[in-house]
């Protein structure tokens, strides 16, 4: 099984140091104007959903919801993570687009 390509940047953009991950950080990089992407898993609570859909509408930022909790921490090694942002829009750009390339290959498939 090949390695997922949205994960993977995901890892990628952690080593660089331009994630924060965990509900708080999160937030807090929306509200600072600090966030390019956010993902949030596919398994988060209803509320925690809403609340960063809420958010990134309010904020212009564009969200996607991937993978499930362990898959969102330990790609960026840490715990189960049901939020991340990606601070750097570069990276953001870079995992939008491998994003939206799984997606077209699933709907493929």
């Amino acid at each position: 099984m090949r390695p997922d390509p949205v994960l993977s940047m995901l890892g990628l953009a952690a080593k660089a140091g331009k994630i924060v991950s965990g509900e708080f950080a999160t937030e807090q990089a929306i509200k600072a104007d600090k966030a390019c992407l956010v993902v949030i898993a596919k398994d988060a609570s209803d509320n925690t959903t809403k609340k960063f859909m809420d958010a990134c509408t309010y904020h212009h930022l564009p969200v996607i919801s991937y993978a499930d909790k362990d898959s969102l921490g330990s790609c960026i090694g840490k715990d189960y993570r049901s939020s991340l942002a990606v601070v750097d829009e570069k990276l953001a750009a870079a995992v939008r687009k491998k994003y939206d390339s799984t997606i077209r290959n699933m709907e493929v498939d």
